[in-house]
């Protein structure tokens, strides 16, 4: 099982170099970097769009992108390696492939006379079809679309008119196609280019939906027309309001007839338009940097119904009226946006899904790269600060908590290779660039502070900051030195190498020390406090370039070099020697780490998209990682948080990783509290060949002397600290904090970041009104009021005046309503009656509502309408706003306004235990959407906001955050002392295996009434007869040869349970399985057995040795065995919700009943029935079950009904974290599904098969023998 877990993903941006970069169908957008496509898809329940997958079988960049306007699943790319692939997006694969494209394709666009066309163009043509389909598939020449007199920048069918088609040129040209007519090429220029050589390129051309002959066109710098196709003229030119304004890119809204709106190139500002006036209607600014691209939904993304709370009494619309919600749409739509949803691609490699209705982003990604990412670090005094060097000319720095951009470097340097945090907190990063020499950018100032040129234009590979002395900055490049200079320029030494340099590294141990990388094959060492300019040593070996080198952070004089070869060297600079070499790399070794707290640890990237962990003691691989989609260069950690890596590559995405799985006894050993000998060592005892791991570094020397300084029960500190250096960014700092608020810490030593977070309910209004207090300054934006016929509202207006004269308040309101003025109405409404006004504000919500508007919010909160504001929130997927207000009415900020002036306490309390119960369902739905979202750990932090401490622990199991979810419970002590001995048990089971078996016994032992589970462990060790007997003495039970005569005792006094227990304990536990297989078969075959009544006997024989079950002379005990733990599995699946493993359970217990011969009162036939009625009883389909399926589902219901409710607390899938993170290249189909599995994967015992993690994790949990029915108990925990 991969023993590296991916837990994070910074997607890459949107590439700004071609135009066809991106495209949406339904409710899925995509884009594409330069060499990935990325697919966004909206999740309907939460009413957001999530990265689905990343199509990259691309080599080189990818040029155009084309949704099918027929089949929403598939989708064409173009890339410059003359290359055409058809992916079906559903099944994240590529269905067809054209290699060879005759030129590198600049536009490609569905044929819209046939869906198995796809054409595709190269600069000057011609046009070809691609029919991929059919029965006979080929490339075919368009008649008339070829010899072109200038180049093509894109092309496009007509959606309507069959065959029609245009070009756009570089020369600012028209080129169209129709057939029947006569073909019109080079036509259509801007005027004030007719008669000269100047070239103005076509940006963007898009055919009017409504008409068969008009087209909006823009040229670069000659803006946008709407052309006629037919009669060759331009009909409107569309004037800009400044001359600096450029276009690159247009879209129509088809919700608007006649509206389409524009992208500035050079600013992020959207116009839009109407063709029937020559200057746009609005626009508005949505980001500093310009627009490349842009493409509308057609169909707006569907929302979650709205539960309308409409009265039913008589629906009147006088103006008199008692009020009511009028039928129509409200006047401040006039002016407002249609709906509709925009993708937007921006210069800097942002992008977004822009709701212009309600002028919002639904979704942003602000930057991006869109290239290479070379280099990455985290900042030397934050863990949660990564700054990453990139191709596309930037360094960008991100908030790897929230997988966020914090800032980039301001302009653009060319292509930077490598960057370094000045050391401590100075906030400055050293950058290296291809041509541009080195820089140093301040951060915190924005700005470049200082340049180094003194390796002229040639490339600088590699730049490192000296952390032992900080006015030292070291930079290698292709010119053959290694320059070390102070920071303000002063060469103290240049080093010349007979090639080019590129790597060099700082000695951690040494600050006088630096070792390079040559491209002469050899590794360097150069020694600073002498005046030679000679190498102290030059180690030789690679039989290719070395490109990086490494010093161990913890073994002093040993360093790694990484190489064209494939292979890593181990040097040790004392004996002048290598000391081992790694081989497993298929391509060029590039990125190198050694981890920071374990020594023998060593992590390496390759270009053959793979990461490899290595054991340098004996040079075993421990683990290679698939998931990224091209080479891997960049590969960093930081010492406070050792075991969570980032990653870097050919594919524009930084991913972090969890290397905790390498390590993991080293945590329980923390948390069984064994002595510090086990927990933390010198370099000597963790390099000796097969010990266990132990801690080295800093961080957990640091540690264990906080914990020396403090005095009484330290052990709550120890589980928190430790478990934080162990746990991956990503809510575990959140979840401490609660768990400590919980046990009662005083708020006082709560730290600056834990509002940002997940606040407990007792803090977050506290902590909310200091944030509005700051924020004191809010802008307003209002929309335009109502326009009307202005005769009419003139009347109108006059009319109410009148009934106001006369006192007819109501009259008057009803009229101000009318004529939209809503605020006047609602200001006089207290007059009629308080119970009016409320009715008025009521209505006025509704309507907002209605049109998903948030001036709606103002209005329930005064009229104390916290149902609705909660549904409104929730509806929109803003679960965090909807906490927050349930949370103010909980506090009492928020109520009913009085309408009688009489004693409100029994009312208050009423209202109290309303608003409990809706918090608490808020936070149970916001928690489900970070569950869902793959973050168990921030949906545990929800549970525990409201004190919900069980399904806080649920969550962490269900996640598989087993060890976390240990100390958590351990330090919540007694409340949640059941999920923790659940959680123990797990633990148990994943460390009953060489050489951990006493670990599984000492987790065992800190469950209390632990004489069953101590049992089941015993009798499932592998070892001689004296190691058995032992382990039975170490857990208290009595020797093999003694439980043969016990078992016979307790058989002969009717105590079934403990016979097959001492059976399974003494030297022939086969004699056990009989036993308790015909007491099961016996149950089964009585009308009124449940699964709790035959479970826990299943459950003990299941623990037999893998070797006597395996026995050939057991093979009929072994099938029924399996058989009924896969039946009885099914049943308890489907206690669980464990919906996506029932069919699979059910599947399995048939194949196994038709191929072995067993007798089991279970039929085939029954089974395919009670799982025809689960299909039709739980999941929502059309057609309603029959009463038959009614009574089956009924009686399997009463069968699986627990005796323990506390166990349902569990219910539900397992998600474990970086489940939604698409994998590039490693692809594994699921044997129960046939599908791509998306997540971590899980192999089954013959190394092929393959299951998700999820998957297994929820099969183990109901039935411990694999899928495979080989009699072999899976372990995924």
């Amino acid at each position: 099982m991969a023993k590296v877990q991916q837990v994070g993903l910074l997607a890459a941006g949107c590439q700004p170099w071609n135009k066809d970069v991106c495209a949406a169908s339904g409710d899925r957008f995509a884009y594409c970097a330069t060499l990935a496509i990325y697919i966004y898809q909206l999740d309907q329940q939460y009413n957001q769009f999530k990265l689905r997958s990343i199509m990259s079988e691309h080599k080189k960049t990818i040029t155009a992108i084309s949704w099918c306007p027929d089949n929403p699943d598939l989708f064409a790319s173009a890339s410059a390696d003359n290359l055409l692939i058809i992916w079906n997006v559903a099944e994240k694969k590529a269905v067809a492939r054209l290699d060879n494209t005759k030129g590198v394709p600049v536009s490609v666009s569905w044929c819209w006379n046939s869906a198995d066309g796809l054409a595709f163009v190269s600069q000057r043509g011609p046009l070809y079809i691609w029919a991929y389909r059919g029965s006979d598939p080929g490339v075919t020449v368009h008649k008339e679309a070829h010899s072109f007199l200038s180049d093509i920048c894109l092309f496009r069918w007509h959606p309507t008119k069959k065959g029609k088609l245009v070009f756009g040129h570089t020369d600012g040209s028209l080129s169209i196609f129709q057939p029947g007519s006569k073909s019109q090429k080079h036509v259509l220029r801007p005027e004030s280019l007719e008669g000269t050589d100047e070239e103005d390129p076509v940006s963007a051309l898009e055919w009017d939906l409504l008409s068969t002959d008009y087209l909006l066109v823009s040229n670069l710098h000659n803006g946008v027309r709407l052309v006629d196709s037919e009669a060759l003229v331009c009909i409107t030119s569309f004037c800009f309001p400044s001359a600096a304004a450029s276009v690159q890119c247009l879209a129509w809204v088809p919700s608007a007839p006649g509206m389409f709106i524009t992208g500035d190139s050079q600013v992020g500002v959207l116009r839009v338009w109407n063709v029937s006036r020559s200057t746009p209607l609005d626009s508005f600014k949505l980001k500093k940097t310009g627009f490349h691209a842009l493409h509308v939904l057609n169909s707006s993304p569907a929302k979650k119904a709205q539960t309308s709370c409409s009265p039913s009494k008589s629906q009147h619309t006088s103006s008199t009226s008692e009020a009511v919600p009028p039928p129509t749409l409200s006047q401040n739509r006039s002016f407002s946006l249609p709906p509709g949803h925009a993708v937007c691609c921006f210069m800097d490699g942002g992008v977004g899904l822009y709701d212009m209705g309600a002028k919002k982003w639904d979704f942003l990604r602000d930057l991006g790269h869109v290239e290479t990412i070379f280099d990455c670090k985290f900042k030397p005094d934050d863990p949660n600060l990564l700054a990453t060097a990139s191709f596309d000319g930037t360094i960008k720095i991100w908030d790897t908590n929230t997988l966020t951009a914090v800032s980039t470097s301001p302009g653009n340097e060319g292509v930077v290779y490598s960057l370094s945090w000045a050391p401590g907190d100075l906030n400055c990063i050293a950058g290296a660039t291809s041509r541009n020499g080195a820089f140093i950018w301040d951060v915190r100032k924005g700005k470049i502070i200082t340049r180094f040129n003194e390796h002229g234009k040639n490339g600088i590979f590699c730049i490192s900051w000296s952390h032992k002395d900080s006015k030292r900055i070291a930079t290698c490049s292709g010119d053959g030195f290694c320059i070390v200079r102070t920071i303000d320029g002063k060469i103290l030494h240049k080093y010349k190498h007979p090639a080019a340099v590129f790597g060099c590294d700082w000695s951690q141990n040494n600050k006088d020390m630096i070792a390079t990388g040559c491209e002469d094959k050899n590794v360097r060492v150069y020694y600073l406090a002498t005046s030679s300019d000679q190498p102290l040593k030059v180690f030789t070996g690679h039989s290719a370039k070395v490109f990086h080198v490494r010093w161990s952070p913890l073994r002093e004089g040993i360093l790694c070099s990484g190489s064209d070869d494939g292979t890593v060297r181990i040097w040790d600079y004392t004996q002048d020697a290598c000391i081992n070499v790694l081989s497993g790399h298929t391509a060029p070794v590039r990125g190198l780490m050694w981890n920071t707290e374990v020594p023998y640890l060593l992590i390496s990237g390759s270009w053959d998209y793979t990461i490899r962990v290595w054991d340098t003691r004996d040079g075993t691989c421990l683990d290679t990682v698939y998931d990224h989609g091209a080479d891997v260069y960049g590969l960093t950690c930081h010492q406070n948080r050792p075991f969570t890596m980032a990653s870097c590559s050919r594919d524009s995405t930084v991913r972090l990783w969890s290397l905790t799985p390498l390590v993991s006894p080293l945590l329980l050993n923390i948390l069984t509290q064994q002595p510090w000998e086990k927990i933390i060592g010198n370099t000597d005892t963790a390099m000796v060949p097969g010990s266990p791991p132990l801690l080295c570094g800093k961080v957990s020397r640091d540690i264990k002397q906080e914990l020396d300084k403090l005095s009484g029960d330290v052990r709550a500190k120890k589980l928190r600290w430790f478990s934080e250096c162990f746990s991956p960014p990503g809510g575990s700092s959140n979840l401490w904090d609660l768990v400590f608020v919980i046990n009662g810490q005083d708020d006082s030593l709560l730290p600056a970041s834990y509002s940002k977070g997940v606040m407990h309910m007792k803090h977050l209004v506290k902590f909310k009104t200091s944030e509005a207090q700051e924020l004191t300054i809010v802008k307003m934006s209002k929309f335009g009021g109502g326009i009307g016929a202005p005769s009419k509202e003139e009347r109108l207006k006059e009319a109410a005046d009148i009934h106001l004269r006369l006192g007819q308040i109501q009259r008057y309101c009803e009229l101000m309503v009318e004529l939209g003025q809503w605020e006047k109405a609602l200001s006089v409404a207290p007059g009629v009656s308080m119970k009016y006004w409320k009715k008025l504000m009521q209505r006025r919500a509704d309507q907002l509502m209605a049109e998903d508007n948030d001036d709606a919010i103002p209005f329930c909160i005064a009229t104390g309408d916290i149902k609705k504001l909660v549904t409104f929130f929730s509806s929109r997927g803003q679960l965090l706003e909807a906490l927050l207000i349930a949370q103010g009415a909980c506090e009492g900020n928020i109520r009913s306004p009085p309408m009688f002036s009489v004693n409100h306490t029994l009312n208050d309390v009423d209202n109290r235990e309303q608003y409990q119960s809706i918090l608490q369902n808020v936070c149970k739905e916001l928690a489900e959407w970070f569950f869902r979202d793959g973050c168990s750990v921030l949906a545990a932090c929800c549970h525990l906001a409201v004190d919900d401490l069980q399904l806080g622990m649920a969550s962490l199991i269900r996640g598989n955050e087993l060890e976390l979810a240990a100390c958590v419970g351990l330090v919540l002590g007694e409340a949640a002392n059941q999920s923790t001995a659940y959680c123990l048990e797990l633990l148990a089971r994943k460390y009953m295996t060489m050489p951990t078996w006493e670990l599984s016994a000492d987790l065992l032992g800190m469950i209390p009434d632990n004489h069953i589970l101590l049992a089941k462990l015993c009798a499932f060790y592998p070892g001689s007869a004296a190691e058995i007997d032992q382990l039975h003495d170490r857990c208290g039970l009595p020797p093999m040869e003694e439980c043969k005569a016990l078992a016979d005792e307790a058989m002969n006094d009717g105590d079934l349970f403990s016979a097959v227990k001492l059976l399974l304990l003494s030297a022939e536990p086969e004699h056990a399985l009989h036993i308790g297989i015909n007491y099961v078969k016996e149950q089964l075959s009585g009308p009124d057995w449940t699964v709790d009544s035959v479970h826990p006997v299943l459950d003990l024989m299941s623990y037999i040795r893998t070797d006597r079950l395996t026995m050939a002379q057991q093979t009929e005990a072994r099938s029924e065995l399996l058989i009924l733990c896969g039946y009885i599995g099914g049943l308890l699946a489907i206690r669980m919700n464990y919906s996506s493993i029932v069919p699979a359970l059910y599947e399995y217990t048939s194949q196994l009943l038709k191929r072995r011969e067993v007798c089991v009162p279970l039929k085939i036939e029954q089974l395919s029935v009670e799982l025809d009625a689960w299909r039709s009883c739980t999941q929502t389909k059309s057609t309603p079950p029959s009463e038959g399926q009614r009574e089956e589902f009924s009686c399997l219901e009463t069968r699986i009904q627990p005796t323990e409710p506390a166990v349902l607390v569990l219910c539900g899938a397992d998600y474990v974290t970086g489940s939604n993170l698409p994998s590039h290249s490693d692809l594994q189909l699921s044997c129960f599904t046939g599908h791509r599995i998306q997540g971590p994967v899980y192999f089954l015992e013959d190394n092929k098969s393959s299951i998700s993690l999820n998957d297994a994790l929820m099969w183990a949990k109901v039935n411990p023998f694999s899928p495979l029915g080989t009699g072999v108990r899976i372990n995924p925990f």
